[in-house]
């Protein structure tokens, strides 16, 4: 019982180390992302802000450990902090909450009678979940203010209540989901979760007396110190840029756009991490993109490499259909799992699958989407549309965890093909009417891009917890308080750096871009409304196929090297552009490696490329803190 008590409370001192550090982490975020614009953090799976805080603490730890060992951390409270602090950036960043608070003024603010906004569609726009009100937006927009008025918190109550009710609510789904599949994932299939390699290792005793790490650490915090002074001081010399871009001028060859060689150091570490298979399909289903925008111009048809275009090879398309078909393949995978799971739920609630009761992560997860769906009800959306918008959603949201548990991709965007894009893909938007197309412009938030997902970090918080120790149980309690004063934080963080810089005077143009993209949408579809698209979901449901064909070749020849998920993740990424030649990089030397050293120089030479990524996240880290510091432009590590 004594001990039982220890661990508890070692377990609460974490919690509150990580509610400490959350609302620090989301200023810090918005500062990078949306101020200084030096590099977006949150894009990339394994968030660099959040490794260094970790990194930080492991150090403060060490010091403790020799002075005050009854004090210091364990592995399990760090990882736990880790988790924390991940799932909560995941939730503010780039593709999730900075795009939310932009987008509730802005059809209100920039309403002119040029594109008359006001008469198109200000009708079908709800009062609880925006804010109309010019005199609590001109603080917002304009900067020199403050939040912190009684006109302008009134302003932003009721719009900040709604959305922090639903952001939970879609939060506490996803986690269900992920309680559903965890253990059939984590233990049966024994998946290897490349991405929490280096916060586990981090955060373990002997991590920082390994010396190949440390000269790893070395040279990509030397380079990145020496560009970071480049930017600040131009006579000193850059060593290297981060992207080569080549393009040809001649036909055919101009339709395949640009060839980006992008350098990063933190990409090969990650690489490096994947299994080989996974990461030969990676780079070259980016080279079959390339391909086919290559054939569509011989054949004389309509290309674009853009994601935003609906034309030939329509990649966007194809990651969305493949994706779907990851998801196909996960039902079939584990259909006996989820068919003892509905059994038991039916038949004989005492029962458990595996000693895990999920009776209650199944009721909680049906009554969450019904709280979507009644939500969206409220708005003036129709149920039907509603409810295929969000199980298409969690659709793919499970699809891109199980993706991450298995395949570890670096970043995993899939620009503008969101469930609201499909849906007005295939049935127009005449049939699906005004009220939910304004609708879908406020869902723009979590369904732009796909990178900053908070699903996948879930995931990867509950296999951490596991292999430390924690309890599932206490994990749930410790990231649903995260994920709320997550939310929170962020909300205050963005309006309060919004109010005193202006979201259109000192910041960068990103949140003027967020929020003007989805009503633009919206401006076009209701003055020029779109037909159903049967060639863009033909290619969707190609894609889906393709996904299903690649993964029955997996498991009827063992030598059959490409996979699916790869498939899913190069088709309408942007990120993939510039990470392909980093990821081509790692796999060479991984297969040499293996090739020539085997299982044991594998082994042997993992801390040295756990320390390049170490070593570009602590320095590209430093660099805007001293931008945020002496309110200057600083190098930033991605692009």
């Amino acid at each position: 019982m004594e001990t039982t008590r220890k661990v508890s409370s070692s377990n609460w001192r974490a919690v509150a180390i990580g509610l400490v550090l959350i609302p620090v982490n989301c200023y810090w975020i918005t500062h990078i992302e949306l101020v200084q614009y030096s590099a977006q953090p949150t894009i990339v799976s394994l968030i660099f802000t959040v490794v260094f805080s970790v990194f930080s603490l492991s150090l403060m730890n060490l010091l403790l450990k020799r002075f005050f060992p009854q004090q210091a951390l364990s592995q399990a409270e760090l990882l736990l902090i880790y988790s924390m602090l991940s799932v909560t950036s995941a939730i503010g960043g780039h593709s999730f909450m900075e795009i939310l608070v932009p987008i509730l003024g802005h059809a209100f603010w920039f309403s002119t009678p040029e594109n008359d906004w006001k008469s198109l569609f200000w009708r079908y726009i709800p009062e609880w979940l925006s804010t109309s009100d010019k005199k609590v937006l001109s603080g917002y927009y304009k900067g020199n203010s403050t939040l912190y008025t009684k006109q302008h918190l009134l302003g932003w109550i009721t719009p900040v209540s709604s959305w922090f009710a639903f952001i939970l609510v879609l939060l506490v789904v996803m986690i269900c989901i992920n309680i559903i599949f965890r253990k059939q994932w984590t233990e049966e299939e024994k998946l290897t979760y490349p991405i929490i390699q280096l916060p586990y290792q981090m955060t373990s005793e002997n991590f920082f007396k390994i010396r190949t790490l440390w000269i790893a650490f070395g040279i990509t915090a030397g380079l990145d110190i020496i560009n970071g002074l480049h930017v600040l001081f131009p006579s000193i010399p850059a060593l290297f840029e981060k992207a080569y871009r080549f393009r040809s001028s001649i036909k055919p060859w101009s339709t395949m756009g640009n060839f980006t060689l992008g350098i990063y150091p933190f990409v090969v570490g990650i690489g490096f991490l994947i299994p080989l298979d996974l990461l030969f399909s990676c780079w070259f289903f980016w080279g079959l993109w390339k391909v086919q925008l290559l054939f569509g111009s011989i054949m004389g048809w309509k290309t674009s490499a853009g994601m935003n275009n609906p034309v030939y090879p329509y990649v966007n398309y194809q990651g969305f259909g493949a994706y779907m078909g990851l998801f196909l393949i996960i039902l079939f995978q584990n259909r006996k799992h989820l068919g003892q799971i509905l059994k038991n739920f039916i038949v004989d609630d005492t029962k458990t699958v595996g000693q895990v009761s999920y009776r209650i992560p199944v009721l909680v997860l049906v009554s969450g989407l019904a709280f979507l769906v009644i939500f969206c009800l409220k708005a003036g959306m129709s149920w039907w549309v509603s409810l295929i918008f969000f199980l298409l959603y969690f659709f793919l949201s499970t699809a891109i965890s199980r993706m991450r548990a298995e395949l570890g991709a670096p970043m995993h965007d899939l620009h503008y093909t969101g469930p609201e894009q499909i849906l007005v893909t295939a049935v127009g938007t005449r049939k699906l009417g005004p009220t939910n197309l304004s609708m879908f412009s406020f869902f723009w938030f979590f369904t732009r891009t796909f990178d900053s997902h908070p699903m996948p970090h879930q995931l990867e918080g509950f296999k951490l917890a596991e292999r430390s120790g924690v309890q599932s149980k206490f994990f749930f309690i410790a990231i649903l308080i995260a994920m709320a004063v997550g939310v929170l934080s962020q909300f205050w963080a963005l309006l309060s750096v919004s109010y005193k810089l202006g979201a259109v005077n000192q910041m960068s143009r990103v949140p003027m871009i967020y929020g003007q993209e989805p009503w633009e949408h919206l401006q076009r579809w209701l003055v020029n409304p779109e037909r159903s698209n049967y060639t863009a979901m033909g290619f969707s449901v190609f894609g889906m196929f393709f996904a299903v064909f690649l993964m029955l070749m997996r498991i009827k020849f063992l030598w059959w090297p490409l996979h699916p998920a790869a498939y899913a993740a190069a088709s309408g990424s942007w990120a993939i552009n510039y990470i392909w030649f980093s990821l081509f990089f790692a796999w060479i030397v991984k297969l040499v490696l293996l090739k020539f050293g085997g299982l044991h120089m594998y082994r042997k030479a993992t801390p040295f490329f756990l320390g390049l990524i170490l070593g570009q996240f602590v320095v590209g880290s430093i660099w805007p803190i001293l931008g945020i510091i002496f309110r200057v432009p600083t190098y930033g590590i991605w692009p």
